[in-house]
């Protein structure tokens, strides 16, 4: 059986979770409630949780300054938000677990079996301590992207990516280390997630680290050559933001 707590400012809301927990979920149980991130720190002291339901937007301070605010995690988070598309990038960025309001049941069960299921096969990875170590970084060179892979996870610092490459509905993810994995991710999904952290969508196919641009080649359809001596190709729409990169 695992530990849970609830951190979440809505009675209401307390309430469901708490229901669905009951009913849908036997393997955990609901040891604590709270309504801020002052008493939900408190709490996760007291009862030492294996999982943490935590909404973002409560009073004095968001889930993620809870988050901050610890010396040491070792649960796991299962985020309760209304849509927020900068908390949800971040989630994402990490593969942490995230549902949205209203509560899907089959959502809240598919979250909790995945965190069960790394339990018993005492899976080290932690999404949640990524996305902590993200949250504490400065540097957007400095924050870690999750590659969900068939056999676990590889975890790789923004700045070590070099481009992201189309190819149908996935895309290949090519490091400065020379390897490279396919994800069963689209294009967009990687530009949504990336392109506000220097990378560049350059073409339908093309997403690229601004700072692994080696050389532009100017022509109708341009080029750049990547710090891995790879092309990328660059459209005309995309010209002109790549052009503010070197002014």
């Amino acid at each position: 059986m695992l530990k849970s707590v609830i951190i979440e400012d809505e009675e209401v809301s307390r309430n469901i979770l708490t229901n669905y927990l009951t009913k849908y979920c036997p393997e955990v149980s609901n040891e604590g409630e709270a309504s801020n991130i002052n008493d939900g720190k408190k709490l996760i002291s007291n009862i030492k949780p294996d999982i943490v339901f935590l909404d973002i937007e409560m009073p004095f301070g968001n889930g993620f300054d809870l988050l901050d605010q610890l010396d040491t995690i070792d649960f796991e988070v299962v985020f309760i938000t209304a849509y927020s598309h900068y908390a949800i990038k971040a989630i994402n960025l990490s593969a942490s677990y995230y549902i949205l309001k209203p509560i899907d049941i089959d959502e809240l069960i598919n979250a909790v079996q995945k965190i069960v299921k790394n339990k018993q096969e005492e899976e080290s990875f932690s999404s949640t301590k990524i996305l902590a170590e993200n949250i504490k970084s400065i540097s957007d060179k400095n924050k870690k992207i999750v590659l969900p892979q068939l056999d676990g996870f590889k975890v790789a610092q923004i700045g070590n990516i070099i481009r992201v490459e189309a190819s149908d509905n996935y895309s290949i993810v090519y490091l400065n280390d020379g390897k490279k994995y396919v994800l069963s991710k689209t294009l967009k999904y990687f530009d949504e997630l990336l392109s506000e952290l220097g990378f560049l969508r350059s073409h339908k196919s093309h997403l690229i680290n601004l700072d692994h641009i080696v050389q532009y080649k100017k022509g109708k359809m341009g080029q750049v050559i990547m710090s891995d001596e790879s092309l990328a190709l660059v459209s005309s729409s995309a010209k002109k933001e790549l052009m503010k990169y070197f002014t």
